[in-house]
């Protein structure tokens, strides 16, 4: 029997950026915010022995117990799901601060062109540049909608970086500091590539070039270029995240608090409104309901998404008619990519999660597409963000997989190994999406969130064409010996690529085409909001979170007009 709390106006599913940013805002303008996390509290001071590889780059101690929770994942309608065991493609995160706690800190904003994708397109290219079987539309809200929550988000995390990239959509103001050190291996980079054409900046972090102070009175530390940072909480509080930050703000407000332990189950729904959630206490078992005005789903996108499933609220996307939107749109990224084996020794193993160097020139429609089998592109970078011996191993060809030749070798080119990436715009494509699993629940007895995805052939195209153009700047580079990216073929839940997951909850102009408006707000509820990046339409060639940011400052704006209003769509 479950047990029925005190009634709040906001709940937010999950604290971590976009949970703390709904609750920092809503509490500030004078909301009773209630934060529902799953895993446990945590701080910069449980990170004093943070360095240790094992422990969470390899044990993945911030992250999900698969063994309670996990996803199923098939490449096509005819393979039956199989349960990921471990974790392999991407990371889920668990606990305080969410993914916002083990991040490197690459802080985008998404292209103009991204969220105008398909009208754009269509303008230049016509609109059978890519087959109907792609899924591409506009966002419904714009980059000059949107750049002053991108603005906001970065002043918030005090965001490190240089106006410098000639592609980028125009700033309302410069960045709060100023970019990370320009160390010896970035500027080798920045010579390759402006002796090429191409236009190098330094990467925007979250891990700060110097202590800040952000509008709300919160301090974050200058970064100690220690090498870690993904999958690593920060123990000098230099890698902004939300609990240095919004979660502190909407604590000092009085009017919010975290509910750990605190696994949600269902969405509760009455006619055109939520009335609460359903969840259970995962430490003693016990189930209650809690009741709130206003419910925002503030997870991880995948749980987002299922949350919607299990409470039965939306359509469920079918893809033999294309009906239906949850679910829909689910997209990846592809890492088109060289690595170059370099005579001198240099300091790998320093670094920080965004210390990097990076082009746009082939990222969005930056570069002519007519003769291309592809749209879209990637960011290229190069990035030091600290190689740690355990999960490194870098071999030239022809080297042997064990033995004397082997232990040689990875000694040997441990420092002398760079790597040049592309994070590429995987597109929506109409077998690719999110449902839930028929066969598999989870340790509470709720189905299993099911991932049918594959690579298509447009992200094997653009993943060719931009391996090729890294291979070309790590050998402008000076690498004595350089190692294209192998070609991809069907896609892996093993092993580790990146945690960009998009779509499944898309936002859209009209319930047409969309889970949610432009505000975030769930058509078929108006007083339940869906954030994160299951609302972003197609993956772009950035991390997610700086968008992502941005979308959780715009719709804590329109929570609280809601609130005040006394309720309607907003």
């Amino acid at each position: 029997m479950a047990t029925t709390l005190e009634k709040v106006d906001v709940i937010t599913v999950g604290v971590g950026w976009a949970g703390g940013i709904i609750g920092a805002e809503c509490a500030k303008a004078g909301l009773k915010v209630l934060g529902l996390e799953r895993g446990k509290e945590r701080s910069t001071k449980d990170y004093s022995l943070v360095h240790d590889e094992f422990r969470y780059a390899i044990r993945y101690d911030l992250m999900q117990d698969l063994s309670k929770e996990t996803i199923t994942f098939r490449n096509s309608r005819k393979m039956r799901a199989l349960p990921m065991r471990q974790m392999g493609s991407f990371l889920l995160a668990e606990g305080l601060g969410g993914s916002g706690t083990h991040w490197n800190g690459h802080t985008w904003r998404f292209l103009p062109y991204d969220f105008e994708i398909k009208s754009m397109t269509d303008k230049k290219y016509g609109k059978d540049k890519l087959s109907s079987d792609y899924l591409i539309q506009d966002w419904g809200v714009t980059y000059d909608e949107l750049e002053p929550y991108f603005d906001k988000f970065e002043k918030t995390a005090g965001i490190s970086g240089e106006n410098k990239n000639p592609f980028a959509g125009k700033r309302s103001s410069e960045f709060p500091t100023p970019p990370m050190k320009r160390t010896p291996i970035l500027k080798k980079f920045e010579k390759a590539a402006s002796k090429l054409g191409y236009s190098p900046f330094m990467l925007p972090s979250a891990n700060l070039s110097e202590s800040y102070e952000n509008p709300d009175g919160e301090s974050i530390m200058a970064c100690q270029y220690c090498g870690f940072c993904e999958r690593f909480g920060c123990e000098y509080g230099a890698k902004t995240s939300p609990e240095i930050t919004v979660i502190p703000t909407a604590r000092k407000t009085g009017n919010y608090d975290v509910r750990f332990y605190a696994n949600v189950v269902e969405v509760l729904k009455k006619g055109n409104k939520v009335t609460g959630v359903r969840y259970i206490d995962t430490q003693t078992g016990e189930e209650f309901i809690q009741p709130a005005e206003v419910v925002v789903l503030t997870s991880y996108m995948m749980n987002n998404a299922k949350l919607l499933m299990v409470s039965g609220i939306g359509e469920m996307y079918d893809p033999d008619t294309g009906k239906g939107m949850l679910g829909k749109n689910y997209a990846y990224q592809v890492l088109p990519g060289a690595t170059g084996f370099f005579d001198e020794q240099m300091n790998v193993f320093m670094g920080a999660g965004s210390l990097g160097m990076s082009i746009d020139d082939f990222n969005g429609d930056n570069f002519d597409h007519g003769d291309l089998d592809f749209i879209h592109g990637a960011s290229l970078s190069i990035t030091q963000t600290g190689v740690r011996p355990i999960a490194t191993n870098p071999l030239p060809p022809d080297t042997p997989v064990w033995g004397e030749d082997f232990k040689k070798s990875s000694i040997y080119n441990y420092t002398r190994t760079l790597n040049i990436g592309g994070q590429g715009a995987s597109l929506p494509h109409k077998e690719n999406f999110l449902s839930l699993d028929p066969n598999y629940k989870d340790a509470y007895g709720v189905p299993l969130l099911q991932l049918t995805y594959n690579f298509t052939e447009q992200d094997k195209n653009l993943h060719k064409y931009l391996t090729e153009k890294t291979a070309v700047i790590m050998k402008e580079m000076g690498a004595k010996t350089v190692m294209a990216g192998n070609p991809i073929t069907n896609y892996d839940i093993v092993p580790y690529q990146t945690t960009h997951n998009t779509g499944g909850t898309i936002m859209g102009a009209s319930p047409d085409n969309s889970v949610v408006n432009t505000q975030l707000q769930h058509w078929d509820a108006e007083n339940l909001f869906v954030l994160g990046a299951g609302n972003f339409p197609h993956n772009g060639g950035y991390n997610p979170t700086g968008t992502v940011g941005a979308l959780a400052y715009r719709a804590a704006e329109g929570i609280v007009k809601y609130s005040k209003a006394g309720g309607s769509l907003v």
